[in-house]
């Protein structure tokens, strides 16, 4: 059976770091706001390994910014989340929920404030930009809204540090997490952000037009050399383990933040105007009558799914599965999955129709890691 291979075109945009990705041995890359995203270099469990005892180098460009400035920036982007802006300051990064006027999720991105009338919203994969613009215009808001040419570079691992501040300075040790400090390099100021898609820590760099994209990845790359730096991207063994949820995969526009284990980040109550403010106040009061939860499936390695696993109770389907992987580390399949609140609270017996046929599993009650 012939395999099939992507077929790239000016659609699946590259990134100003891809020849770089290239040459550096990329095996495989899923499609991400239009864009290619690396996600397998030596293999996942290697590439797993690495990410937790060295440091990688991630071309997350597909990470799209959207920039809202203008008078009424503050404005349109607490509209667009039930999370409260009030407080914001410049030099922070949000993790910001995003719904629409049902209380669904549209996207998880990262807001960072700029400047008191001037917002980024690095994107998870959905079309965000065209919510966002469609609000601007309807509303007829003072506000520009753009896709700037800002492309992320993500340094995770824990000699992420190490590695930066070899690059941009010690000035990259007292940048605290969630927020950002505008660093110098080849003459200009780039965004540097303390924050990341894995649990092993590390910074994402903003590069701030194309051209810088491959001197940074060549800096960073020779300036590790003795900390074994390697190109890597997104583990999927890692994040199920840290329970970190993929948008599109474990939550669409069908849950609300409360089903996503994201009420933490809802102040629904003061985040006035928000568009789904009036629908997730009845959540926030009811509670949800369902959410995301780590689970342990028994057994021996099963493939990622690519499709939703039912999850029973007895006769009773009470969920599914919507990310799973072998973890070396737990020597377990670990998985995320969404449970009605009847079976959601830790150490509930489950089962999971798998394609390898029904697997007993337990429900946790926090991440792997």
């Amino acid at each position: 059976m012939t395999t099939p291979f992507l077929s790239i075109s000016r659609r699946t945009r590259q990134t100003p770091f891809s020849r770089r990705v290239t040459a550096s041995g990329v095996k495989a890359y899923t499609v991400y706001n239009h864009m290619l995203l690396p996600t397998v270099f030596e293999s996942i469990e290697a590439d797993y390994h690495h990410l937790k005892t060295q440091v990688q180098i991630w071309d997350v460009a597909c990470e799209r910014q959207i920039e809202v400035r203008g008078p009424d920036a503050a404005r349109l982007v607490q509209m667009l989340t039930p999370r409260d802006l009030g407080d914001m300051d410049t030099g922070q990064c949000y993790y910001t929920p995003m719904v629409d006027e049902t209380g669904g999720m549209l996207n998880d991105p990262l807001t960072l404030k700029r400047a008191e009338d001037r917002y980024w919203i690095s994107v998870a994969d959905s079309d965000l930009l065209l919510w966002i613009k469609g609000l601007a215009y309807g509303l007829r808001l003072d506000v520009a809204v753009t896709e700037p040419d800002v492309s992320p570079l993500a340094i995770q691992g824990p000699k992420a540090e190490e590695l930066v501040a070899r690059v941009f300075g010690p000035a990259v040790r007292d940048i605290r997490f969630f927020r950002y400090a505008l660093l110098p390099f080849e003459g200009q100021q780039l965004v540097v952000a303390r924050s990341g898609y894995s649990k092993q820590g590390g910074f994402e760099i903003y590069v701030d037009g194309s051209d810088l994209g491959e001197p940074l990845w060549d800096a960073l790359m020779i300036a590790g050399r003795d900390l074994e730096v390697r190109a890597g991207g997104p583990n999927l063994i890692e994040r199920i383990e840290a329970g970190l949820l993929s948008y599109g995969n474990d939550m669409t526009r069908e849950n609300t933040p409360h089903e996503c284990g994201l009420g933490r980040f809802c102040q629904t109550r003061s985040a006035i105007g928000c568009v789904g403010r009036d629908a997730l106040l009845r959540v926030a009061t009811e509670g949800p009558v369902r959410q995301i939860r780590s689970i342990d499936i028994a057994g021996d390695a099963l493939a990622p799914c690519a499709e939703l696993w039912p999850v029973f109770a007895g006769a009773s389907q009470i969920g599914h599965i919507s990310s799973v992987a072998w973890s070396p580390d737990f020597t377990t399949n670990v998985a995320l999955g969404m449970i009605a609140r009847s079976h959601w609270q830790a150490g509930t017996a489950i089962e999971i129709a798998t394609p390898d046929g029904m697997r007993a599993a337990v429900v946790r009650e926090k991440s792997f890691i």
